[in-house]
């Protein structure tokens, strides 16, 4: 049964270290269970490449056979894989928008510190290659809005969210709220991070025949409260982006007199990952602290 998860866990992972972290084994007992496994099939099963341990077509052939047969054996002798939050040392990868980064972040730090002092998070942004991240594992779970992944997916609403106007306090000319004209007159920032939503925003203004005049476009948050509070720029983005914003940089929210699109945000996961206990337990407690 332990070669058999050490070979399911590598041809997940692609890596040796991850799978050694995802079982909680040292690393030299992977390689040594890898090592037995080449001898039984006379295959070098995985080649070490610059995308990690890729598997030969042999280890492909294999790979039906092998996983019904280690759940076989796991239902045969009632083993469950056992995830202990107080006592794990497993790295999490999470894949995150700047939203996330400002305000959930540090909540999630906080948690993990009283409930799991051993484990440690290792914080991605959402790319183009998040959804090949969490097939292979090399992602744990990504927070967002990402419409594109769908078939393979799990997915759990975390939140509702919106847009805000964003602009330095003493704006001269956006004091009380955004009509369309003033909105069309101004100078914009465009931020474009991937699962902030940002399309939905200008199909709306597109709709609305409102084309901004945008002198700058942003692909990361970071700066941005500074940047605004020293020009006349205006950003239009997530709602609890601005609310952070305002928090900790001299900006102020500016109502539209026009509706703004909405959007979910939500946590992904790779359906192969559904019944990982540690995936488990990460999902529930991302789930608590967003739904407290």
């Amino acid at each position: 049964m332990r070669l058999l998860s050490v070979f399911d866990e590598v041809y997940k992972t692609r890596s040796v270290s991850r799978a050694a972290e995802n079982l909680e084994i040292p690393q030299t007992s992977v390689s040594l269970a890898l090592a037995r496994l080449r001898r039984q099939f006379n295959d070098p099963l995985f080649v070490r490449t610059a995308q990690g341990m890729v598997p030969t077509p042999h280890a492909a052939d294999l790979l039906g056979p092998l996983r019904q047969a280690l759940e076989l054996l796991r239902s045969a002798t009632r083993q469950q894989v056992v995830f202990d939050p107080r006592t794990s040392r497993r790295r999490f990868r999470l894949s995150m928008t700047d939203v996330s980064h400002l305000e959930f972040l540090p909540r999630v730090v906080k948690k993990v510190e009283s409930v799991a002092p051993g484990i440690q998070i290792e914080v991605l942004r959402i790319a183009p290659d998040t959804a090949a991240r969490l097939e292979s594992g090399d992602t744990d779970l990504a927070v967002g809005y990402m419409p594109e992944l769908d078939a393979g997916f799990y997915q759990q609403k975390l939140f509702d969210e919106g847009f805000a106007c964003v602009v330095r306090r003493a704006h001269p000319r956006l004091v009380s709220r955004a009509t369309r004209t003033l909105y069309k007159r101004e100078r914009h920032v465009a931020i474009i991070a991937p699962g902030t939503g940002h399309e939905l925003l200008e199909q709306e203004l597109k709709r609305l025949k409102m084309q901004r005049d945008v002198v700058l476009t942003l692909h990361t948050l970071p700066g941005l409260g500074n940047l605004l509070a020293q020009t006349e720029l205006v950003a239009t983005v997530p709602a609890r982006v601005a609310q952070t914003l305002a928090r900790i940089a001299a900006v102020r929210l500016v109502p539209t007199a026009f509706a703004l699109p909405g959007f979910a945000i939500k946590q992904h996961w790779h359906e192969r990952f559904h019944h990982d206990p540690g995936n488990r337990w990460l999902r529930a407690m991302v789930a608590e602290l967003f739904l407290e």
